[in-house]
């Protein structure tokens, strides 16, 4: 498969949204397309009304921009945040095989991370390391943090062009795999990962998934995943940068919790870690050339109270910068793509 970033197949949808006389479209920085902010030019333009009235619009700014932050609308809590997404997608992706603690704030909307405050996420897409993502995810932030807790964003077909292309070639070549490992006092208890209690039910989950799983103990498992660490986003048709290998792997996450962890643990028993598709070690040049192109294509800004952030889930990675003081932003994810 060639790996060379392509421009979207003729007739796919590539415009760029338009304004009307209630909402205005301008980019966040004129250096990025990421993201197109969309403004009320009036007071009191309600968002789900104006955004469900004119869908085809936002969706041809996801589309073509990757992302719409939906600035001025002054959202006001999670219930409101939950009527957006829901008159947009209808149906709401529950989440499956979770890697990150979360906790519900309501129906379809949960906390974006319970992941300690002072600690920096890498970027990443919702669900690459699975056979089945959403292809929408929304923040919206409700209380904004003293300081920092930005949610950096990167277009995965620019980090897809930035990938040193023989380190990309070797990866699409000898693909990825994500190793996981549940309980143990170190990952997520495959309990809360799976949700479910049944350990048949598990092992179903993964054979229908592509996965193998491995029971270590009674309250330990390990799985294993090979998949591609690039994918064609279904309506464009580009190829996009689309896999938690990056993220998943150790010497990603901050030095003294990396050290912590490699101190107490092999490769094979870390919560989280990635290989090649043959079980080899990624050597450190590869992970850090990948690092640096994830982190040349960023863009960040500080949220705004009311701030509701749209994303393509193929088409743009999101982060968490640290924070200080009390932060509140919320998550919610429609659209379920792929399948075993």
């Amino acid at each position: 498969m060639s790996t060379t970033p392509k421009s979207a197949a003729p007739g796919r949808v590539r415009r760029r949204a338009v304004p009307d006389e209630l909402v205005r479209f301008t980019p966040l920085r004129a250096d990025r397309r990421l993201p197109l902010v969309a403004r009320p030019t009036v007071r009191g333009v309600n968002l789900t009304a104006w955004a469900v009235a004119h869908r085809d619009t936002v969706e041809a700014a996801l589309h073509s921009d990757g992302g719409v932050l939906f600035r001025g609308f002054g959202v006001p809590s999670a219930e409101a945040f939950q009527g957006f997404m829901t008159a947009m997608y209808t149906e709401l992706v529950a989440e499956h095989e979770r890697s990150s603690p979360r906790s519900r704030v309501s129906g379809s909307v949960f906390t974006s991370t319970d992941h300690p405050a002072d600690q920096a996420i890498f970027p990443h897409n919702e669900m690459s390391y699975s056979h089945r993502w959403p292809m929408r995810i929304a923040f919206c932030c409700l209380t904004a943090a003293e300081t920092g807790g930005a949610t950096p964003i990167a277009d995965t077909r620019e980090v897809l062009r930035l990938i040193d292309p023989d380190i990309r070639e070797t990866l699409v070549h000898r693909k990825v795999q994500y190793v996981r490992n549940y309980g143990g006092g170190f990952g997520l208890p495959w309990q809360t990962s799976f949700q479910t209690t049944d350990s048949t039910e598990v092992d179903a989950y993964c054979a229908s998934a592509g996965m193998v799983a491995e029971w270590l103990g009674p309250d330990r498992l390990r799985t294993r995943r090979v998949a591609s660490p690039v994918a064609r986003h279904p309506v464009t048709g580009e190829q996009v940068w689309f896999n938690h290998a990056t993220f998943f792997h150790v010497d990603t996450l901050e030095p003294a919790l990396r050290d912590a962890l490699t101190a107490e643990l092999a490769p094979e028993d870390l919560p989280t870690h990635t290989f090649y598709g043959d079980g080899t070690e990624v050597e450190p040049d590869v992970m850090a050339g990948l690092r640096a192109a994830y982190r040349a294509a960023t863009v960040s800004f500080p949220w705004e109270e009311g701030d509701v952030l749209l994303l393509d889930n193929m088409l743009a990675a999101h982060a968490r910068a640290p924070f200080t003081g009390t932060r509140r932003v919320v998550v919610s994810m429609a659209r379920e793509e792929g399948g075993a």
